[in-house]
């Protein structure tokens, strides 16, 4: 078996996408700084490598991030396959439970996950998740509010949570 792979456009940037296993394990940005390490790490811990090939995992993703961007999603329903240790699958099982429209700080997440003094630990973790946007790493903000780190970068964060309407909802300024 092999990591099958599509490029998916979004109005945001593309995504490389991945499923093993009838699995969502990839929706990631193509463009982001830890790219080929997000990638060296799914194929050492499933020890296959990709393939570019559709299946029904894939077009589903699809399905459900374009029903997303075009604001009739909130939530996905897609079976995931999470490639890291225990404590990076702690930290994004922890994501998946903040609502949409909704952000909350890392040292929230630490709290949350009852390990205050794991901030930069929870930090790396989000910073290590390959299921952006269906693992919404995107609703962690910095503690004093600002819009910090993001792996398809700040201006996409700031539009997935624009488009999630947390700004008119909080009345936050679009600038920065």
């Amino acid at each position: 078996m092999k990591i099958q792979t599509q490029y998916f456009k979004t109005p945001f940037g593309e995504l490389i996408l991945g499923a093993y296993g009838n699995q969502l394990c990839l929706c990631d940005w193509v463009y982001r700084k830890q790219r080929t390490i997000i990638d060296n790490r799914l194929r050492k811990k499933l020890n296959v490598d990709f393939e570019e090939k559709e299946c029904d995992v894939l077009k589903e993703t699809k399905i459900q991030l374009n029903q997303y961007f075009n604001k009739k999603r909130k939530e996905f329903n897609i079976p995931l396959l999470m490639i890291g240790t225990d404590f990076q699958k702690q930290v994004w099982n922890e994501l998946r439970t903040i609502n949409y429209g909704t952000t909350i700080s890392y040292k929230d997440l630490s709290n949350k996950l009852q390990n205050l003094k794991a901030i930069r630990a929870v930090a790396s973790a989000n910073g290590a998740n390959a299921l952006s946007i269906i693992i919404p790493c995107h609703r962690i903000i910095g503690s004093n509010g600002n819009l910090i780190g993001y792996a398809g970068g700040i201006m996409v964060k700031k539009k997935l949570l624009t488009l999630e309407e947390f700004f008119l909802k909080n009345q936050y300024s679009l600038d920065f």
